[in-house]
């Protein structure tokens, strides 16, 4: 980016409505976003409200503004809006931030409208995504040359920071900003980033247990944003991806984006934590039903062959029978804990058969380009659920948090005015 072309944009006062947009670099001083604050904190419905005179954030050095055409909706800003577990905006102060309000959304198609200064090769008017890893250039865990992802500083844009997708405009360090695909609409580019982008370190980003040819991969919630890319994910390395949902339909629904097959998780009554090993009677129900679950993913596969990588993140729920059914050698590998943190772990199955239980959180730049790559060239679908309008943020969110919200991704238009696909 130039000084000539830097020096054209300018500001002015006011706004711009819903679905407009100024002209290119051309900033209003206020904006339209969906606001949290923590008088609110509980329920999506009631804790998300539309606000019309938000300051439009300034950028500072290494960074860039982006003028949001379409917002991504994922579990994150359930828990900002809940204020559990963690007050983002309690946190944010902490750290020396004024503001007291929250705008999150952590998936994003855009407009760039203005660059900071020290940043190179993006220009005003480019159409881009935004993926969600974010962190300090300056940390001396980077400067050493550790994964950015796993620094002290590291965080999770429009969830952990401000000024994130559910506005006109939103605030982003340079290293996130990729370039759009061009064959996709606003809404469909804007749906896969974060869970695409997480599927892709889950599954590529540990040595030793990186999806291989051959394997079985077994998906929690293989209807949902995060399972549908993880499946394809898994297809294209060759592996063999099996589908835990919650029905038939989901499970049919997971089938047509390339699982080999499906369980549904109803046919099973042992999840959450399993009783005391000393209940010899609950243990002996509980390695019942849960034998039985590896049994299905054999029928299956097709042969007597265990998950090389379960892929999870409902947590509590399952985390027990993951660890359980993964096979020797092979990896757990979670990156939420959407119905409980307080897992529960095995250990007889976990180190004499020496599995690993991976921790997994965002994307570091390296492997958001690769993941961006596969959108841009055609071979992943984001998975487009359904497109929302603005307003109806609250309500998906609400629809999320009690897990209604399963086919695909959910978009909410912001600058855009599209209401179909290409």
């Amino acid at each position: 980016m130039d000084d000539a072309l830097r020096r054209e944009v300018s500001t002015f006062e006011g706004g711009v409505p819903l679905g407009t947009l100024p002209p290119a670099g051309e900033i209003p001083e206020t904006m339209t976003a969906l606001v949290v604050r923590q008088d609110r904190f509980g329920s999506p419905t009631s804790a998300f409200v539309v606000e019309e005179d938000i300051p439009v954030p300034r950028i500072g050095p290494g960074e860039v503004l982006i003028a949001v055409m379409a917002a991504g909706v994922n579990y994150n800003n359930v828990w900002a809006a809940r204020g559990y577990p963690v007050d983002v905006i309690a946190l944010r102060q902490r750290g020396g931030e004024p503001e007291d309000f929250h705008i999150g959304g952590s998936d994003a198609s855009g407009i760039v409208y203005a660059v900071g200064e020290g940043v190179d090769g993006i220009s005003v008017g480019s159409e881009v995504i935004i993926h969600p890893g974010y962190w300090d250039v300056d940390d001396p865990w980077i400067a050493r040359g550790r994964d950015p992802m796993v620094a002290p500083s590291a965080r999770i844009w429009g969830y952990d920071t401000n000024y994130g997708s559910f506005a006109q405009f939103a605030r982003v360090q340079a290293h996130q900003v990729l370039a759009k695909a061009d064959h996709l609409s606003w809404a469909e580019a804007a749906a896969p980033t974060l869970v695409g982008t997480t599927a892709y370190r889950m599954l590529h980003g540990w040595a030793g247990n990186e999806v291989a040819q051959g394997d079985v991969v077994l998906v929690w919630g293989g209807s949902g944003g995060l399972g549908t890319q993880a499946i394809q994910l898994a297809r294209l390395a060759g592996a063999r991806p099996v589908a835990v949902v919650s029905d038939d339909e989901r499970g049919a629904y997971a089938v047509e984006r390339g699982a080999i097959g499906f369980i549904n998780r109803r046919d099973f009554d042992h999840w959450g934590i399993p009783p005391r090993i000393d209940d010899a009677e609950g243990q002996a129900g509980w390695l019942k039903s849960a034998r039985a679950f590896g049994k299905r993913i054999w029928e299956i596969v097709g042969e007597r062959r265990d998950p090389a990588i379960v892929f999870e993140h409902p947590g509590a729920a399952t985390v027990p029978t993951s660890v359980m059914v993964c096979e020797p050698g092979g990896m757990v590998v979670i990156c939420a804990g959407t119905t409980g943190f307080d897992a529960m772990v095995d250990l007889r199955y976990h180190w004499t058969r020496q599995k690993r239980l991976q921790g997994s959180h965002g994307t570091n730049d390296q492997q958001a380009i690769a993941y961006n790559e596969l959108v841009r060239a055609g071979r992943i679908d984001p998975c487009l659920g359904r497109t929302v309008a603005f307003e109806e943020l609250p309500r998906v969110h609400e629809q999320m948090g009690r897990g209604e919200e399963v086919f695909g991704n959910v978009v909410a238009l912001v600058g855009a005015q599209e209401t179909s696909t290409p």
